[in-house]
């Protein structure tokens, strides 16, 4: 899929959401594995300025082309892990079926790090079923998801890398709640969770 047009699928669900924190800022915002640009187009509208990194180069060029004309966006070649920003540099990071591709801890010591005072991390993720409860909840969802791809005309495959998650929610609350304390950890419809946090 090349088009630079608009679409939906379970990580495009959550778009609305992504887009009130950042309106509620206004300010600039980081979106990690920005994929093909949807999200960052979306954030531009609302955001002073926004900047999109991925480290697919192919994902890279579509953003390119999809926001050749927002001129308060920029999408750069590179992964969270060799990112370099200033300390306190956004005020809305966020993460969409991203974190996942990314050492948990680590990736989070950094956001705290870059996130401005009062400045909030965003995330829609994917977590790996390991208990009773999970695969119970995935099950709940599963109707759900299928409803809502027919409902809206799902596009699955927009051509941007992929990766099945490896912690589980309680393996990721534990290390949010040490690293990020007070982050707010919810599961979501689509398999998905979100995780809210702002810096304090």
């Amino acid at each position: 899929m090349t088009g630079a047009h608009d679409y939906w699928n379970h990580n495009a669900a959550y778009h609305g959401w992504l887009v009130e924190f950042a309106a509620r800022h206004g300010g600039d915002v980081l979106d990690v594995g920005c994929g093909e640009g949807l999200l960052a187009q979306r954030l531009a509208a609302v955001s002073r300025s926004v900047v999109g990194i991925d480290a697919d180069p192919s994902a890279v060029r579509r953003a390119g082309n999809r926001l050749k004309t927002a001129s308060n966006v920029s999408v750069r070649l590179a992964g969270f892990e060799e990112f370099q920003a200033q300390r306190h540099s956004f005020d809305l990071i966020t993460f969409v079926a991203s974190l996942h591709h990314l050492p948990l801890r680590e990736t989070l010591d950094k956001v705290r790090e870059m996130l401005r005072p009062a400045g909030e991390l965003a995330v829609v993720g994917l977590s790996a079923n390991k208990t009773i409860g999970d695969w119970a909840w995935a099950a709940l969802c599963t109707p759900v998801a299928r409803a809502g791809s027919l409902l809206h005309r799902e596009t699955r495959d927009i051509g941007v890398a992929v990766a099945d998650p490896r912690e589980s929610l309680h393996e990721i609350r534990r290390v949010t709640a040490d690293v990020l304390p007070g982050a707010v950890i919810r599961r979501g419809l689509y398999h998905r969770y979100r995780l809210l946090w702002r810096n304090r």
